[in-house]
């Protein structure tokens, strides 16, 4: 898929990863739509990237947020053809505190709501827009990428909730890319490792450094416009499918 004329939506979309692809997306010559409960960062972004960009406050795990996201794409600038789902909390918490004792199920809902099932409603709805447009190239309408983690597959101690939640996201990948082969949709989903977010500025410099040294080349955390580019490259191979791509410099996580 060509970007030029296209339009995007993307979650988490007025800071780190997504905001990088709102950025790249837009140098690319597509619209984007930035979805986020962060007003001041999400109307600043907007701001910055003119007629292009349009911030929507949107809460993924609700079902009239997203539709009203979706519906004000369309409105705005005719149809939704890329979806990228960067919206996403890890905040960490042990199944058991130091006295053996389980903690409440809040931390574990609150976790797979955001992470899993708010992609999830941003897939379906995303899909059931993309259907109704043209065809392009090889009949494709649309295409939708999620973000995992690598913590999907060596979770570290403290993150069975996000392991879980991005695990569901890998899970969900082919399932939905055979079924919205019908719809000329494609699902694609990144893995990223360690990446500089807004997520790493609030850790001690010890634990940047310890994360730093399970990456094995280039030796450094990964930036968010190296995923920005990878989604783009998504967006524009049209026979990448229902496909989970490691962005991790080869890293693999330790217990803890």
């Amino acid at each position: 898929m060509e970007f030029k004329g296209k339009t995007a939506i993307v979650t988490g979309g007025a800071s780190g990863l997504g905001r990088a692809t709102v950025e790249y997306f837009v140098s690319k010559g597509a619209n984007a739509v930035i979805l986020d409960l962060n007003d001041e960062m999400g109307h600043e972004l907007a701001g910055k990237l003119g007629d292009a960009a349009t911030y929507v406050k949107t809460d993924v795990t609700s079902e009239d947020d997203v539709a009203n996201a979706i519906a004000t794409a369309k409105s705005t600038y005719g149809s939704v053809d890329i979806a990228v789902n960067c919206a996403g909390i890890g905040t960490p918490q042990k199944v058991l505190d130091r006295e053996g004792n389980r903690y409440g199920m809040a931390h574990f809902n609150k976790v797979i709501a955001i992470n899993l099932i708010g992609s999830f409603n941003v897939l379906a709805q995303a899909a059931e827009a993309m259907q109704h447009n043209e065809p392009g190239e090889d009949g494709e309408r649309g295409v939708i990428i999620n973000t995992a983690s690598v913590a999907a597959y060596e979770g570290q101690i403290g993150q069975a909730a996000y392991s879980a939640s991005k695990g569901g996201i890998v899970g969900m990948t082919l399932p939905t890319a055979r079924e919205f082969a019908r719809q000329g949709v494609r699902v694609m989903t990144i893995a990223p490792g360690f990446i500089h977010t807004p997520l790493f500025d609030g850790l001690p410099e010890a634990a940047v450094e310890s994360l730093t040294n399970q990456v094995v080349f280039p030796k450094r955390l990964g930036k968010p416009q190296e995923y920005a580019k990878l989604a783009g490259h998504i967006v524009e191979n049209t026979y990448l499918n229902g496909e989970v791509i490691r962005m991790d410099a080869a890293a693999r996580m330790a217990p803890k």
